[in-house]
C-alpha cells in the first residue's frame, strides 16, 4: 500500500479553514468540494491513457486519452456524497457508483447496507471517496468489496487520515494494489475513533446533524 500526503500551500489553507469550528456547513461544503478537485490531480498521476492522433489547426499530432474501461467513482455514503462533485470535476467521464457504509459507535466496525457498482471490475482502475481514514474499518472494508468484485488498482482519497487507520490498512491489506491520497495525516485518533485534531464529523458538518 502506498499512502500520499498532498504537501501544498492551497491544501493547508483550505484544510484549515475546515478544522475551524466557526466554519459554517455551506462553506464546509465548499471547500471540501475544492479540497477534493486538488487531491484528485494528485491522485490521477497514474491514471490510464492511450494514445490517440488528432489534427489542430496547425499540424496533426499524437495526444493521449483516458483508456477504456473507464475509472470509476466510488463515494461511501453519506459524507462520500460532498466529495463527489470535486472529483467528478477533474474526471468527467468517469462512471460514479456507490456504496452505503456504517460504523456501529460501540465496536466501531463498518457493516454494508447499500450498493450500487458493477459486478465485475476487473481492469477499472477505481477511485473511493471518504473523508475520514480513522480507525480505517471503513475503508477497509469498501476496499474489499472492490477487491472482491474484480479491481486491480484501487486509490482512495480522504481529506484526513490517523496513524491507526493508515496502520490497520498496511496491515488488513498487505500486498493490495491500494493507494491512499490525503490533504494530512494528523496525530492520533481519541476514545470516542475521531481524529486528533480532525475537524470533526465530515458527515455532520456538511450536512448538519441529522436523527
Amino acid at each position: 500500500m502506498r499512502i500520499h500526503a498532498v504537501d501544498h500551500p492551497l491544501v493547508a489553507h483550505k484544510l484549515t479553514t475546515l478544522r475551524d469550528e466557526r466554519t459554517d456547513s455551506p462553506t464546509f461544503r465548499r471547500l471540501a468540494d475544492e479540497l477534493v478537485t486538488l487531491l484528485a490531480y494528485e491522485a490521477t498521476r497514474d491514471v490510464r491513457t492511450s494514445g490517440v492522433e488528432i489534427r489542430t489547426p496547425v499540424t496533426e499530432t499524437t495526444g493521449v486519452r483516458l483508456s477504456h474501461p473507464r475509472p470509476l467513482v466510488v463515494p461511501i455514503l453519506r459524507a462520500g456524497l460532498g466529495m463527489l462533485d470535486g472529483m467528478v470535476r477533474l474526471l468527467p467521464t468517469a462512471e460514479v457508483g456507490f456504496l452505503g457504509m456504517i460504523r456501529d459507535e460501540q465496536t466501531l466496525q463498518a457493516s454494508t447496507y447499500a450498493t450500487r457498482m458493477p459486478d465485475d471490475l476487473s481492469g477499472r482502475q477505481v477511485y473511493v471517496l471518504d473523508p475520514m481514514l480513522a480507525t480505517g474499518g471503513t475503508l477497509v472494508a469498501a476496499i474489499r468489496e472492490l477487491i472482491q468484485r474484480g479491481a486491480d488498482d484501487v486509490t482512495a482519497i480522504c481529506l484526513l487520515a490517523a496513524p491507526e487507520g493508515v496502520e490497520l490498512m498496511e496491515r488488513e491489506l498487505s500486498g493490495t494494489p491500494v493507494t491512499v491520497v490525503t490533504a494530512s495525516i494528523d496525530e492520533r485518533l481519541n476514545e470516542h475513533g475521531y481524529i486528533v485534531p480532525g475537524l470533526g464529523d465530515a458527515g455532520d458538518r456538511m450536512y448538519g446533524t441529522v436523527g
